[in-house]
Formats: structure tokens, sequence, C-alpha cells
């Protein structure tokens, strides 16, 4: 299977450079492995999609959740370039990350 060209946003770029150097790593492994196949759960893939989450339409993007962590990884797909498009990495401090994803969508 082929992987889907992953790219970030200057600011997701920012907010993965902002991560401590061992969570980073973490990070990347999440999103090379969900990189493989990164289509929403509901279509066979890895990605959990969002729809309305606090008031914010979120629906189009999907998300990585990192537990152990605390990391959720947000993206869009651009299905005819077969590009997944990091938007937002970001703590789960309540529902800040989704608030930040609706402003860079």
């Amino acid at each position: 299977m082929k992987c889907w060209n992953v790219k970030f946003t200057l600011e997701a770029d920012r907010d993965r450079s902002s991560l401590d150097t061992s969570v980073r790593n973490q990070v990347d492994k999440a999103i090379r492995k969900v990189s493989l196949n990164p289509l929403p759960k509901s279509e066979g893939g890895y990605g959990t999609p969002l729809g309305h989450k606090s008031g914010s339409n979120l629906t189009g993007l999907c998300k990585i959740t990192l537990k152990k962590l605390g990391v959720r990884v947000v993206y869009r797909l651009i299905r005819d370039a077969e590009i997944m498009l990091i938007i937002v990495i970001a703590t789960r401090a309540d529902d800040e990350v989704y608030e930040i994803a609706d402003m860079r969508k």
C-alpha cells in the first residue's frame, strides 16, 4: 500500500517543532502509520472523522489521538492529490484543539 504525501501547514509545522523531542518522535510515528491509510474509519482507514465539536463545524477533518501523550493531530485529506494535510498538533486540553482547527481550516 502506498503512503499518502504528508504535508504540514505553517502553523502545524510550528506546533510540531514546539514539541519535546520524544513526543515529536511518537507523533511522527503515528502520522506515518496513519498516512498508510488516512481515510476515515467509515471508509476502512485509520482516521477518526470530526463533525461538529464545541460549536465548530469540522466536517471533512479527521484526527489522530495519542491518548498516553495527551496529544491530538487534526488533518484534512486532499483526495485527488493523495495529500494528508496536517492542520494542528496540540494537547488535548478540553476542546482547545478543535477551536484551533476551526480557525486554521
